[in-house]
């Protein structure tokens, strides 16, 4: 005797790929427990992001994959370019471009320079070991800022901080927590000081107020008086500074 059983729902991929401008793109599939619908992003670096809601089906979340196709591709298209940490890039440095020099040596740290004018970035040992080594330099230098910016607004505000990190977000530049630690992306130091500067204020004024309202922002501007010009700078350059060392 034959029993006849309803087929089951297809399983939800960790990924699929979906071909745009004749090019295949990698997408990257999540359930989430708190998503109410189906939803398409895209980070500022990483592959394009499609959440489901934990009842969702994968025919459904296909079909408005699909359906979505233009949109993601004008997203796509919009996004800045990543640019790898390599022999004779241009990277910014405190806003400044400096040109990447791999000099071979196997010991030392990253030293700065000018060779025929142009201010560079020698790196330590081979081409290939470059991102590793300039990466980890950065986050030093970061570090030594952001952690001096800190305290400087925290004493102004009348916190405490009890801790700096340097983290990559994909998405934001800094975090706060309660306690008094503060988290920030190491790119940040890629950028112009004033807005470094515009950040660590930002995290610090959370220890303050763990929200974003007037009173907030108008501790924001008590630390940083002039907190609009680097607030300004990363709407206009954000993306760009976050597709920095990614291969």
């Amino acid at each position: 005797m034959n029993f006849l059983f309803p087929a089951k729902p297809p399983k939800v991929p960790a990924a699929t790929t979906l071909t745009i401008g004749g090019e295949a793109v990698e997408i990257t599939v999540k359930v989430s427990p708190r998503a109410r619908s189906y939803r398409l992003t895209v980070p500022h670096h990483g592959n394009p992001v499609l959440t489901l809601p934990r009842t969702g089906r994968w025919s459904e979340a296909e079909a408005f994959l699909n359906r979505h196709r233009g949109w993601l591709e004008g997203r796509l298209k919009r996004s800045a370019p990543r640019t790898a940490f390599a022999d004779g890039e241009m990277v910014p440095l405190r806003g400044v471009p400096h040109r990447i020099h791999a000099i071979g040596r196997l010991r030392g740290r990253v030293e700065i320079s000018e060779i025929d004018g142009e201010l560079s970035l020698l790196v330590p040992g081979e081409a290939a070991h470059i991102p590793r080594r300039l990466t980890e330099w950065l986050k030093t230098e970061a570090q030594r800022d952001l952690a001096e910016r800190s305290a400087v607004h925290a004493t102004a505000l009348g916190v405490t901080v009890k801790s700096v990190a340097m983290r990559s977000q994909s998405t934001r530049w800094g975090s706060c927590s309660s306690s008094g630690r503060l988290n920030y992306n190491w790119r940040l130091i890629l950028a112009p000081p004033f807005v470094l500067d515009y950040v660590a204020a930002h995290e610090v004024a959370h220890l303050v107020h763990m929200n974003h309202s007037p009173s907030f922002w108008k501790t924001v501007e008590k630390a940083l008086p002039d907190m609009t010009r680097g607030k300004a700078w990363l709407k206009a350059h954000g993306k760009v500074v976050m597709g920095y060392g990614l291969e």
